[in-house]
């Protein structure tokens, strides 16, 4: 048993929790857990499915690694929750989790500061009917992603081929969230990029080339089967890795992330144009997990980058009394 390290004091784990990603974080937590343990951390496990975060104030614990996932942990409610009560936590702050947890704002955002993403069409629960939906490929092309607008994991994402299978899609998508994003797909490389760090010290690791199942890179494959291949070094023409490494500093720095996150890009086959999918603020730490992977290929050991995300955990305002950030 290794000695206690006191420099974070009493750290609790938050994994589980209630979205549909539930599973996921299960496993990211006691990745994390474990981790931490190891270099003498005082860590525990706390799921706040099933105990009130209230009880991280009244047990005393002095900091939080988030490996939640999704709904209720990534979207800002639980940074919230945290803020009050003066515990820092690992990751981004209540407005950067909110906005980016949503596929949407993070898209007006990126636009708004001239950043590529593929275009979109936004359909409201209750406010569109079959004739719109119909409609989509007419605007975006074939074929059409769909997808829930504040889910993650692939979860609820359907990459549809005609006309025939977009009503089923977007149903499927609604059932998840009153959002559903119809988004132009783009043929060509699927990268992702993780960022460590905050404003202007925030760094990008390697890129890691995506190459999926018949480029269906769904819950499923990222989770559960060994048939993925993840590429790193990413092997992409020259500069290539520079210029998004460049471009997703940028897009996770507008956002206001803070701490650690990953964005995905799709790289045009034809222009080698790339476009910003997404960004997730609290990423997976499991076996398959794409940032472990990353940090590996960049002499970063699954162990140091747990410890390095814990030593970064802070809060959007310092409390006036009590607490530490």
């Amino acid at each position: 048993m290794s000695q206690i390290d006191s420099q974070f004091g009493k750290v609790a784990v938050l994994l589980g929790g209630q979205s549909a990603e539930r599973e996921v974080s299960l496993m990211s937590g006691q990745g994390v857990l474990q981790a931490l343990r190891s270099r003498g951390v005082d860590a525990h496990a706390f799921d706040p499915a099933e105990r009130d975060l209230g009880e991280l104030k009244r047990e005393k614990f002095e900091r939080c690694f988030i490996a939640l996932h999704g709904r209720f942990g990534e979207d800002g409610t639980v940074q919230g929750a945290l803020e009050l009560m003066g515990i820092p936590y690992t990751g981004s702050g209540v407005m950067a989790s909110s906005i980016a947890i949503d596929k949407v704002m993070t898209k007006r955002v990126w636009l708004a500061e001239g950043l590529p993403t593929p275009k979109y069409i936004l359909l409201r629960r209750g406010a569109f009917d079959r004739q719109q939906v119909v409609a989509v490929p007419d605007q975006l092309g074939l074929p059409v992603i769909v997808k829930p607008a504040r889910e993650g994991s692939s979860i609820g994402v359907v990459k549809v081929a005609g006309y025939s299978g977009m009503t089923d899609a977007v149903d499927q998508a609604a059932a998840l969230d009153a959002d559903v994003l119809c988004e132009q797909f783009i043929e060509g490389d699927e990268v992702t990029c993780p960022v460590l760090g905050s404003g202007e010290g925030a760094r990008a690791l390697p890129v890691i080339r995506i190459v999926a199942p018949e480029g269906n890179y769904d819950y499923q494959n990222k989770y559960f089967t060994d048939t993925t291949q993840y590429v790193v070094p990413c092997g992409l023409p020259s500069g290539e890795e520079e210029a998004i490494q460049a471009i997703v500093l940028k897009a996770y720095r507008v956002l206001g992330c803070r701490g650690w996150g990953r964005v995905d890009v799709m790289i045009d086959g034809k222009t080698r144009k790339p476009y910003l999918l997404e960004i997730n603020t609290s990423p997976g730490m499991t076996g398959h997990s794409l940032v472990p992977m990353s940090a590996r290929a960049a002499g970063i050991s699954y162990e140091d980058l747990c410890v390095e995300l814990l030593r970064t955990a802070s809060l959007d305002h310092r409390p006036a009394t009590g607490g530490t950030a």
